[in-house]
């Protein structure tokens, strides 16, 4: 049974306040440490509250996409260990795991988070392959965005290795990935009438809808990704919207 009903939410919520004392709005502690694997290019750390995850980033030499011969591309993968919660369990991918890494993919992407053209080694033929693989330790809510966090992290801190005579030097690397933007996302869920920002493990839990919303530093949306099987009305989206943009300027701030 779980040691907070819908009903004790709620009931908490109409007095205007979380069980952790936190506003609606309201982050729980963000700490972010970097180069945690000394053998991937970039590596990063991310404890929302309790919640945390780690991502890395290797570089590989690889073809390109057809219709992109002069670009370089990226690969999301996550991973939900069970060590991270008891309701994820070992072998394939599940269907949130897929969920979390489109989602992480879908922000990077959309909003030309890295310059792929610089990517490029020779056009139609080798390109740098950027992985971000991303694997949960703490399920204390609100994965989403910690493992955006973590990806964004992981990848400022990455630098391409040495390429030479069609082989890869990963003990020297120097040149930064050209990155173009720093896209972060913000989630909010919708318990009852209120909107909540950074869920943790029980409004995550008990939550009728849930949004989750990427965006830049010029304050485009870049991504969008919408959860549960409640609705959100035109003035929920559109206060969501305006919670993320506050909210996405805070978490670069972190970044920095």
């Amino acid at each position: 049974m779980d040691n907070i009903s819908r009903e004790y939410l709620i009931k908490t919520l109409e007095k205007n306040r979380r069980m952790d004392g936190r506003k609606l709005d309201e982050y729980r502690n963000i700490e972010i440490e970097y180069g945690i694997s000394k053998h991937a290019e970039g590596s990063a750390r991310v404890r929302i509250g309790d919640t945390e995850v780690l991502a890395g980033v290797k570089l590989e030499v690889g073809e390109p996409f057809p219709d992109k011969p002069n670009e370089g591309t990226i690969i999301v993968n996550s991973e939900m260990l069970p060590l991270s919660s008891d309701e994820f369990e070992s072998g394939p991918p599940g269907a949130d795991s897929i969920e979390l890494a489109r989602v992480v993919d879908r922000a990077i992407r959309e909003s030309n988070c890295i310059d792929l053209k610089k990517l490029c080694i020779i056009e139609k033929e080798k390109v740098w392959i950027v992985l971000i693989d991303i694997y949960t330790i703490n399920n204390a809510g609100n994965l989403q965005d910690a493992a955006c966090l973590a990806s964004l992290a992981a990848l400022k801190q990455a630098k391409i290795p040495e390429y030479k005579d069609e082989k890869i030097d990963y003990s020297k690397r120097k040149d930064k990935l050209p990155l173009t933007s720093l896209p972060v996302e913000c989630t909010t869920v919708k318990v009852n009438n209120f909107l909540l920002s950074d869920p943790d493990f029980y409004e995550e839990r008990w939550n009728d809808a849930r949004l989750t919303i990427a965006t830049t530093e010029k304050n485009e949306i870049c991504a969008m990704q919408k959860g549960g099987s409640g609705v959100l009305s035109v003035d929920d989206v559109k206060k969501i919207i305006e919670i993320s943009l506050k909210n996405g300027k805070s978490l670069r701030e972190k970044l920095k």
